[in-house]
């Protein structure tokens, strides 16, 4: 009987165990990050960028930003900010479900970043972990982006680039990825 009653509670044990261990989650997009976000996060949901108060969406890929009192959602940036360098730009994460509805308080809390080029990013970066970030340098997809001495990007001709980050494109490589 003692037995029966130590296996039973081993077994208890063992299924509470399991089902806690089960209920761990962890949530990475890092392959989903554009080259030229910011090292050090493995999930990432939003960027606001001071620079230019705007947003970014890492899932959909898509801009975020205020025109004429509106929301836009978009796959570039607006004309205003077409020579915009993504990769030299200062980003915040932010984790939270539609930070735009944050806007006023994001404006005033992040101005201290804004012209702050200190912030290393993805494409540059050395760790393996971002290998697997499509256009990486180090990975093993068929786009190839390389950085020159100036920090600017180019594509290598034959290769496709996947979204510039901004309206209207321009052949100086920068902000693609």
């Amino acid at each position: 009987m003692k037995k029966l009653y130590v296996f039973l509670m081993l077994a208890i044990c063992v299924t509470a165990g399991s089902r806690a261990l089960g209920q761990v989650s962890i949530n990475v997009n890092i392959g989903s990050q554009p080259l030229w976000g910011p090292v050090g996060y493995d999930h990432v949901d939003y960027y606001y960028l001071p620079d230019i108060e705007s947003y970014y969406y890492v899932p959909t890929r898509k801009f975020i930003y205020l025109n004429n009192g509106r929301w836009i959602f978009s796959s570039g940036l607006p004309s205003a900010y077409r020579n915009y360098d993504l990769y030299n730009g200062y980003k915040v994460v932010i984790n939270s479900p539609k930070p735009y509805l944050n806007y006023t308080e994001h404006k005033v809390k992040y101005s201290k970043y804004k012209s702050n080029r200190s912030q290393a990013v993805i494409l540059r970066s050395n760790d393996p972990k971002y290998y697997v970030v499509k256009g990486h340098p180090k990975s093993k997809a068929k786009v190839s982006v390389k950085g020159g001495p100036s920090g600017k990007v180019k594509v290598n001709p034959g290769h496709k680039a996947h979204g510039n980050g901004h309206a209207g494109g321009n052949d100086k490589g920068r902000g693609k990825h």
